[in-house]
C-alpha cells in the first residue's frame, strides 16, 4: 500500500498495481473479520495469566479490527482509489491504533511469562 500510495496516481483502473491493491486490500479486511480469535487462540494455548487482562485486550483488538475494516471497506467501495486515498487510509488513527495493538501484543506473546510473584502492579 505505501509504494502504491507513492506512485501518485489519481485512480486505480488503469494501473497492474491498482488490481492488485484491490486484491491486497479485499485480503486484508477478510483477515480482519477473524484477526482478533487468532489472537484468543495464541493465548488460549498457552498458561497466561491474568487471562482477564488478556481478553480485555482482545476485546480491544477486536473493535479497533472492525474500525479498520471499515475504513478498507469504504476504500474497496470506491469506483476508483487514488493514491491519495491510500495514503490517507494508511495514516488512518483506525489503522494505526490496530498495528499498534498487534505490536504490542504480538511483543507481549513472544516475552516469556514472569513469574507471578514478581510482578508489579504499576
Amino acid at each position: 500500500m505505501l509504494a502504491y500510495a507513492a506512485q501518485g496516481l489519481s485512480g486505480d483502473a488503469a494501473s497492474q498495481s491498482g488490481g492488485e491493491l484491490r486484491q491486497l486490500l479485499s485480503r486484508a479486511a477478510g483477515a480482519l473479520d477473524d484477526l482478533a480469535d487468532q489472537y484468543v487462540a495464541l493465548v488460549d494455548g498457552e498458561a497466561r495469566h491474568p487471562r482477564d487482562k488478556y481478553a480485555a485486550f482482545i476485546d480491544v483488538i477486536r473493535r479497533d479490527a472492525a474500525d479498520a475494516r471499515a475504513a478498507v471497506e469504504l476504500v474497496l467501495a470506491q469506483r476508483s482509489i487514488s493514491s491519495q486515498v491510500v495514503d490517507n487510509l494508511n495514516a488512518s488513527i483506525h489503522v494505526r491504533a490496530l498495528l499498534t495493538d498487534l505490536f504490542l501484543i504480538d511483543e507481549i506473546l513472544k516475552t516469556p511469562t514472569a513469574d507471578p510473584r514478581h510482578a508489579s502492579n504499576p
